[in-house]
């Protein structure tokens, strides 16, 4: 298994209070590998909340590769974090040349574009650049998106987290996630490392698709470009979110409905019966099979937990007003908010779907029998 923690909070936090969470449920990861995700940036991101950063491992060829292409594009660098590590990386890390955290300014021309046409373009250079370090072995690039930097490492998360400055003040958010890898795999891809991101939704799982290849499948068969990739079974959880909010319109809570719908004879005596049931039908090849525990972050910074039927992966959420964490243990949640009333730290079972709103005042938890968008 896997491990797993995100905090939302209206004081920007280090992404070390994230590692040392995760530190201390080492027992449930091997060490091999961490995935970082911020958003809400503070620093020197705080005032260019619009500009699109970029986020990555190049060596010094890809880097070069990277400026002629992103010149070629129009793009002009805003502000950089040069993370250059010491020749000697920690015992199982690959050494590497540079991690990149750059933000740029859009180009001239895209000033007449529409905010959709912006977003589909900034997934396709991402795509692009991805393509090229594939091709090359130059970069590795994770996120192309504003507000929003994302770091992936081979390794022991907190040894990680030393190696590469987690603790420097640039890198403070207000949304954290974080994954403490488990390899089920040979070889280890960092593209198959959570969290994953796509046109500012990001989830990370702890737990096994084995319904992955039909999901994959039907995701690809949508035209939608980001729909793609799939290093790991569990980037599909992103997609069915970006798939369920933004070309569905629906909400979080009906995203629980899509990935394991409610039994038919539940669905009869449903408040909103007719929509589930054929929601139910048009979506069934989006059907999960897990264990699977997933935590998920939406455009609007809302933050969610979720469990499949089978609830065979740990997950808790708790905290107080302002600052609230979701995690694989609890030992996570007493690392990172000792001082909150540890009797209001909830569980999720297999048909609720625990939210924390943008405003980060409380817990709502909106359990699939209920009438939608009506938490309790």
């Amino acid at each position: 298994m896997c491990r797993l923690f995100a905090i939302t909070s209206e004081t920007p936090l280090s992404p070390m209070v994230a590692m040392e969470a995760m530190d201390v449920m080492r027992e449930g990861h091997d060490g091999s590998g961490v995935g970082l995700f911020l958003r809400d940036l503070s620093g020197p991101f705080e005032e260019m909340k619009d500009a699109p950063i970029l986020s990555g491992i190049f060596s010094e060829a890809g880097i070069k590769r990277l400026d002629r292409h992103m010149m070629d594009l129009g793009f002009m660098t805003k502000y950089r974090i040069s993370i250059k590590v010491p020749k000697v990386p920690p015992e199982g890390t690959p050494r590497r040349d540079l991690y990149l955290i750059r933000a740029y300014e859009y180009p001239e021309e895209w000033d007449i574009l529409s905010q959709a046409d912006k977003e589909d373009r900034l997934v396709q250079i991402r795509l692009e650049l991805r393509r090229m370090g594939e091709a090359e072995e130059d970069m590795i690039v994770f996120s192309f998106w504003p507000d929003v930097i994302m770091i992936k490492e081979i390794g022991d998360p907190m040894t990680i987290a030393r190696y590469l400055g987690f603790d420097r003040k640039e890198l403070h958010a207000r949304i954290i996630m974080a994954q403490g890898r488990q390899n089920t795999n040979y070889a280890i891809n960092l593209y198959a490392c959570h969290p994953f991101f796509l046109q500012g939704f990001a989830s990370m799982t702890n737990g096994e698709n084995t319904a992955f290849v039909p999901i994959r499948e039907y995701l690809s068969s949508r035209g939608v470009q980001g729909y793609g990739g799939y290093q790991s079974d569990s980037e599909v959880f992103t997609h069915i979110l970006h798939y369920t909010v933004r070309r569905l319109g629906l909400t979080v809570e009906t995203y629980k409905h899509v990935i394991t719908p409610l039994q038919d004879r539940t669905i009869e005596g449903h408040p909103d019966g007719a929509f589930l049931k054929q929601l139910k039908h048009s979506c069934r090849r989006l059907t999960i099979d897990g264990p699977n525990c997933v935590i998920g972050c939406l455009p609007d910074h809302t933050l969610f937990m979720v469990q499949d039927r089978k609830k065979l992966r740990p997950g808790v959420v708790g905290g107080k007003p302002g600052r609230w964490a979701f995690s694989s243990e609890i030992c996570g949640l007493d690392a990172a908010i000792p001082d909150r009333d540890k009797s209001r730290d909830f569980q999720p079972m297999h048909l609720d779907t625990t939210i924390v709103a943008p405003d980060r005042q409380e817990i709502d938890i909106c359990s699939q029998t209920a009438p939608l968008h009506q938490p309790r």
